[in-house]
């Protein structure tokens, strides 16, 4: 998978890049060669499903915090773990595509597939 492209960039890096945040991986979907790519799709699309998944579990977490007032630590020690072990999935995924590797990730592994093969 560590074919250069015309622009220098290859799709190992490209894939990685994709996780660094949802914008490259938009991009990546949008420009040539890489919108060719199925291995860069895969990972831009399993990132933009990622970073979605993230900001839900925050917005939920959050909400649980605000509807119970009581809830306040068990909530802050639940978000700082899920947060951590966002993280560390968000760190595996990243470097496993610059290494070439296609990790699927549950569920929605499977959405990012389908969207890459289309």
């Amino acid at each position: 998978m560590s074919d250069s492209n015309p622009s220098g960039l290859s799709d190992n890096a490209a894939a990685g890049i994709a996780y660094i945040t949802i914008i490259p991986a938009v991009v990546f979907l949008i420009i040539e060669p890489f919108k060719r790519s199925p291995f860069v799709r895969f990972h831009a699309w399993q990132s933009i499903f990622f970073f979605v998944a993230w900001a839900v579990v925050d917005i939920l977490v959050g909400a649980v915090q605000h509807l119970v007032p009581s809830a306040v630590f068990l909530t802050f020690t639940v978000l700082q773990l899920v947060g951590l072990a966002i993280f560390v999935v968000w760190l595996i995924v990243f470097i496993s595509a610059f290494g070439g590797k296609r990790i699927k990730l549950p569920v929605i592994g499977d959405l990012a597939e389908k969207q890459a093969n289309r």
